[in-house]
């Protein structure tokens, strides 16, 4: 992953998308490529095509917020896309460019405890990279085949979209969720384009799955706030969930909740995972607690 061919290639798949038309600019003849030309960008935002080429061969260094707002106006980016680009922009400006590992995430207690507050929606809190860090009793019964696919460590929704089988049937709209996670990852990239892992993630992705190198090379970005999610869990059959995501800027992480429309059949679903876990949570609290009160052996004494 280098940053300037992202910046090249979303600059340019930008362009691609919109229409002379559409920009209210005259078209004459039929064109080699679809969309916007340079020149006709440059003159979109008001700057030269020698600048505007520069921007686009992926150099946003130095690049002013007004020549950036200029650019958004002219390729039509929504809120999301224009965050990308300003993010793209802050990655180019003057610091180290090393690829570097981060610090290992941990949830502070505080948050756990937080979590487990929440007794009735499923919750998790997860990372940029998507790797699940922690939940509550509900969200481990939700993400059960996703924690359990991981085999001990960090599950991670882009590993288990792309690369477990098994995401095409707990995922109700595997298209839409495998779209919405490469959009996060796209949007992650633009924020820090240095982190090893995600780089190291992706390139693995890149390299194992057909469905992810074409997404990838979309270049579209989202960022995860609400929204809904239908989930095919093994144990209840159908959910239709609605969620909400809380960032914490304390740890550069997002705690996201589940939930349901009341009244409905995923209500009662839901209920009845709920009552699932919280057994076995009993059942691992009472083998527990037989393990510490179990008599010792003798050679142990």
């Amino acid at each position: 992953m280098d940053q300037r061919s992202e910046v090249r290639e979303f600059l340019t798949s930008r362009r691609a998308r919109i229409t002379p038309q559409q920009a209210g600019l005259p078209s004459y003849g039929t064109r080699r490529v679809p969309g916007l030309r340079r020149a006709e960008v440059a003159q979109l935002a008001g700057v030269s095509v020698e600048y505007y080429s520069r921007l686009e061969r992926g150099d946003l260094s130095g690049v002013s917020d007004h020549v950036l707002d200029a650019l958004a106006r002219a390729l039509r980016l929504d809120d999301e896309e224009r965050i990308h680009l300003e993010d793209l922009a802050r990655a180019a400006g003057p610091g180290p460019r090393r690829r570097r590992r981060s610090a290992p995430q941990r949830v502070r207690p505080t948050v756990q405890r937080m979590l487990d507050s929440m007794t009735d929606a499923p919750a998790i809190v997860m990372n940029g990279r998507g790797d699940i860090l922690a939940t509550n009793l509900l969200g481990r019964a939700l993400y059960s085949p996703m924690i359990d696919a991981a085999r001990g460590s960090t599950p991670n929704h882009a590993r288990f979209i792309f690369l477990d089988p098994r995401s095409r049937e707990f995922w109700g709209d595997w298209e839409r969720a495998a779209d919405t996670t490469v959009a996060l990852l796209h949007a992650e990239a633009g924020r820090d384009p240095y982190d090893k892992e995600l780089t190291d993630l992706i390139g693995e992705l890149s390299t194992r799955s057909d469905d992810f190198r074409a997404r990838w090379a979309r270049h579209d970005v989202i960022q995860h706030h609400i929204g809904a999610k239908p989930v095919h869990h093994p144990l209840v059959g159908e959910l239709h969930l609605t969620y909400e995501s809380l960032d914490l800027p304390a740890d550069n992480l997002t705690l996201v909740a589940y939930g349901t429309e009341p009244g409905g059949d995923s209500e009662d679903k839901l209920r009845l995972l709920a009552s699932w876990a919280a057994g076995q949570g009993d059942r691992a609290g009472t083998a527990r607690a037989d393990r510490e009160s179990a008599p010792r052996r003798e050679s142990d004494a």
